[in-house]
């Protein structure tokens, strides 16, 4: 449920006939039935102490803050909402944080489904999946899905599958058959951002296994002889693709992300926008997406946001450096770095979003298990004596 509450509303016209107002009911319908299942599961009040939970519950006073001067209008209430309900229900679902891999299957299945539906609607209506609006790229045409967000949907789910296999912790052919249909997908959608975070968060990954997995020292080797010769081979190739078609000017501005950052920083602001922000909005500037987490986050709450933001990445990423090697400290990893580096073209990090539900995998990966019952020895079953047995004068 907090999945399709994080999947938004806005994104390529579908085939589908779903009107944006009954994407939105539904949407925040997961959400609230998500905290009310939680609760009900956990009428107890039973949560795990996290320091990246408590951070992100801290996370809400400058969004508050800034948003009841209601700059940003009455949404801003509405999304600060949102996001306490998101929180709460981290905080509901922490007591089954014990650093198993429960989280992580459900996190790759339940992405699977989500880009299932663009593959259906990649074959249902070629055109309509692959716009040139978008200048041919991949988007959802049964759900309104970016080329972005398919891209991050998709590397998430190679990345973990792939450390998954490593770890034997699923065959093989179950891992091909979920990342080769991902990554011919990650490739439709020509996201740069995803593939970059892929890569180097994978390769921070399987470098944390090398010393203790043998399996993770040969695919590291393999991994660096056919990146050297894809670099040297299909360079041009390469090039071409991560290009897409556009100038070298326009490349090197981001896709003109660097004049929306620009503007936004040269904006006058008060002392109190500068601390908390102007409240929490649609990740735009003046019309344009912000398309950068950080300046997203100085945008809506400030100064102070980007401080709890940073500490909630620096945690996560001292808790995993300080754990001892293991596969679940691997795909820790990669999911912060992942996260780390789509931060700098993607927004997300200061408001409920798929990069916040990836670093609460992440967390549940890092908590410590609270170990395992006592081991008892099996009681046998008493024999019952027949009745002339237990009288005395028989005996």
């Amino acid at each position: 449920m907090l999945v399709l509450n994080t999947l938004g509303s806005a994104g390529a016209k579908s085939i589908l006939p779903l009107p944006r107002s009954l994407i939105q009911m539904v949407t925040m319908g997961s959400l609230v039935a998500a905290f009310a299942l939680a609760l009900l599961l956990n009428l107890r009040l039973r949560v795990r102490a996290s320091a990246f939970l408590f951070l992100l519950t801290l996370l809400l006073v400058p969004a508050v803050i800034s948003s009841v001067h209601l700059e940003a209008g009455f949404g801003a209430l509405f999304r600060c909402t949102r996001l306490g309900l998101f929180i709460g229900t981290l905080w509901l679902v922490s007591r089954w944080w014990d650093g198993s891999f429960r989280f992580v299957r459900s996190h790759i299945r339940l992405y699977f489904v989500v880009l299932g539906t663009a593959a259906a609607g990649l074959a249902i209506s070629p055109g309509a999946a692959m716009p040139e609006l978008y200048g041919g790229r991949l988007v959802g045409a049964l759900w309104p899905l970016t080329p972005p967000q398919i891209g991050q949907y998709a590397a998430v789910i190679i990345g973990l599958t792939v450390l998954l296999a490593l770890g034997r912790q699923t065959t093989g052919g179950s891992a091909a058959l979920v990342a080769l249909p991902t990554l011919v997908l990650l490739a439709l959608t020509h996201t740069r951002t995803a593939t970059i975070g892929l890569l180097i968060g994978l390769a921070l990954a399987i470098g944390s296994l090398v010393l203790t997995s043998a399996a993770a020292r040969r695919c590291f080797t393999w991994s660096v002889a056919c990146a050297t010769v894809a670099a040297v081979g299909f360079a041009p190739a390469l090039r071409a693709w991560f290009l897409r078609g556009q100038s070298q000017e326009n490349f090197s501005s981001l896709t003109g992300r660097a004049k929306v950052w620009d503007a936004l920083l040269a904006a006058p602001r008060s002392t109190t926008e500068k601390l908390f922000g102007t409240g929490l909005g649609d990740k735009s500037y003046d019309g344009l997406p912000i398309d950068n987490s950080w300046l997203a986050v100085y945008h809506e709450q400030g100064l102070v946001g980007i401080g709890l933001v940073a500490g909630i990445i620096l945690v996560l990423g001292g808790v995993a450096l300080l754990r001892p090697p293991s596969l679940q400290r691997a795909c820790a990893i990669f999911l912060i770095s992942y996260c780390g580096i789509s931060s700098y073209t993607e927004a997300g990090l200061g408001d409920a979003s798929p990069y916040l539900l990836h670093l609460a995998v992440a967390a549940s990966l890092l908590a410590a298990s609270g170990g395992a019952p006592p081991h008892r020895a099996p009681t046998l079953p008493r024999r019952r004596a027949p009745r002339w047995a237990k009288d005395p004068e028989v005996v």
